[in-house]
């Protein structure tokens, strides 16, 4: 408190001296992390001093303790990090060897490509990812004063500006952190809208199947009444309008996905999103597959209000394991007015009456929004229209030298798929007892990640190669496809069992294959290198063999033996 000092005053003449503190009725307030030092506190004490804070004496100064102590209601009491690998590394060299022993053990795109369907596990490149490391980047606070921050919110600007060039739609915010928060925040925008309107009692929302669990949980949160509707081959035009008018008088949204999470374009998409309107709703697009559309069509195109983009997905910030994420949220002009405002610094995207913040701040993971930026800066119109291009061609390759070996789930009336598409095991499940989990595991011993299992279609694996890789990476992975076929086919004439088998024992460690004992009907060579690239390009050990997934659920903790 630095009354009866004005705190904005306070603030103002700290910043003359290069200092950022934050005013907070009448208090001002700053953040440490563990960059700062002692010397620090002693700095911005002095300036409060010589601000005339608590009338500037030596005595109300010397009342502000400084000894780098927790408070006793903080203080760790017992023991931590007990654990030898955290007392045993003393110099750099071995953390250094430590990491790449990590290194090792992870399969990612350095190693193999990683289809994982519906998450696009594109290249990150260097260029990138560069500017994340700038300190003009990574060390800006999110409430820093406006008047040091006006080229990072050009380029938030800018960004905004892209994404609504990509989406047609009219206005954008970048605060939302996740592909669900984006959810969420569109959600609580269409609320706001209809609310306005004098339509608040709307909360019926109309939700395909096949959608990501995170629409209806979305849904759910923002107190809305979720009714289903099949859409395994597309969803039934006819079926669809019935339940629109059913509801036509508490329709709130529709939430679909576009391209369809069963892998292909919906032909009457328009047809759908002019029947919400009709029954007086608005239509949410998950953004999840957007990297099918980037200027090849758009959301604004097929007739939705708002959708989220998935920018750690699409626009190839890094992404897995939690995070980070970017998940903004683009919508049509009559929702602009509601887009997401901050109580602390207010975007310039924040409408006149704005649904609730999604985030801590402003802007949200602002320090990363610079991958998407240099995405779209260095591909430029074309570039990004052959992302699209070039990852739909991709899975349409692979569909093609796959399905003669593989049955595959339906497509449109063409054949074809959209980025991605999915193979359904349920036959080769029934007839020799491999399930989609033995295939999955043995693509490790091939050198490669696994693809999506068991969604959206039960018994299946679902494949998005994206744009980024080459011919030779594909037909790498298709082979593999059509090898482990061949040791299938192995089991259902007898030659290997349906329980001893290189699926059924996938992944073969090297530890395993290395013992002396060897009891298997099948060979080591067949077991750890089942096709030449694995000597070639270098063989990847799997760090442990199959675990048992049911007991590890069980297991909510787990121990380290050592």
């Amino acid at each position: 408190d630095v009354s009866p000092k004005s705190a904005a005053a306070v603030v103002e003449e700290l910043q003359a001296k290069k200092l950022n503190l934050r005013a907070l009725n009448n208090s001002v307030l700053m953040n440490l992390d563990e960059t700062h030092l002692e010397t620090d506190v002693h700095c911005v004490i002095d300036a409060l001093k010589a601000a005339g804070v608590g009338g500037g004496s030596a005595t109300s100064a010397a009342s502000i303790q400084v000894n780098g102590e927790m408070p006793a209601s903080f203080a760790r009491t017992g023991p931590f990090l007990e654990q030898k690998i955290f007392n045993s590394i003393t110099s750099e060299t071995e953390m250094m060897r430590y990491m790449h022993t990590l290194q090792l053990k992870d399969l990612a795109l350095d190693k193999s490509m990683i289809s994982l369907g519906s998450c696009t596990m594109k290249l990150n490149s260097v260029s990138s990812l560069a500017p994340c490391s700038w300190p003009e980047v990574g060390n800006m606070h999110p409430f820093a004063p406006s008047s040091q921050t006006a080229g990072y919110r050009e380029l938030l600007e800018s960004l905004e500006k892209y994404l609504n060039s990509c989406t047609g739609f009219d206005a954008c915010s970048l605060q939302p952190t996740s592909g669900a928060s984006g959810e969420y925040a569109g959600l609580l925008v269409i609320r706001k809208y209809q609310e306005a309107q004098g339509q608040g009692h709307r909360n019926v929302c109309i939700i395909p199947r096949s959608a990501h669990g995170t629409n209806p949980a979305s849904a759910a949160m923002c107190d809305m009444e979720i009714k289903w509707i099949d859409d395994s081959t597309g969803m039934d035009l006819q079926e669809f309008k019935a339940l629109c008018h059913e509801y036509k008088d508490r329709l709130s949204c529709l939430m679909v996905t576009y391209p369809s999470t069963r892998a292909f374009f919906e032909d009457n998409i328009q047809e759908i999103c002019a029947t919400v309107h009709e029954c007086g709703g608005q239509v949410y697009m998950d953004g999840a597959n957007m990297n099918a559309q980037l200027g090849l069509t758009s959301p604004g195109m097929i007739g939705a209000d708002v959708c989220h983009l998935n920018l750690h997905k699409t626009f190839s910030i890094p992404h897995g394991g939690g995070g980070p994420g970017l998940g903004p949220i683009c919508v049509r002009k009559h929702l602009a007015p509601h887009l997401q405002g901050h109580c602390v610094v207010n975007p310039s995207s924040a409408g006149s009456d704005p649904a609730g913040a999604v985030s801590a701040a402003p802007w949200g993971q602002a320090g990363i929004a610079c991958i998407p930026w240099m995405f779209c800066t260095m591909l430029g119109k074309q570039g990004i229209l052959d992302s699209s291009r070039y990852a739909i061609l991709n899975a349409n390759y692979m569909k093609a030298r796959l399905e003669p070996h593989f049955d595959i789930v339906a497509t449109n009336k063409n054949n074809r798929c959209s980025h991605e598409f999915i193979m359904d095991f349920s036959t080769i499940r029934k007839n020799t007892g491999i399930v989609e989990e033995d295939i999955a595991k043995r693509l490790q011993d091939y050198g490669f990640h696994a693809p999506t299992m068991s969604w959206p279609v039960p018994h299946s694996l679902m494949v998005e190669p994206t744009e980024s890789e080459d011919k030779g990476e594909l037909d790498r992975f298709c082979d593999a496809m059509i090898l482990i076929r061949k040791e299938i086919q192995k089991i259902e004439s007898g030659e290997w069992s349906t329980e001893d088998n290189p699926l059924k024992h996938a992944p073969h460690t090297q530890t395993e294959v290395c013992a002396t004992e060897w009891t298997h009907p099948y060979t080591r060579e067949e077991a750890a290198f089942p096709a030449p690239w694995t000597l070639k390009r270098g063989k990847f050990w799997p760090t442990v063999a199959r675990v048992d997934n049911s007991l590890g659920d069980r297991k909510l903790k787990l121990r380290l033996e050592e």
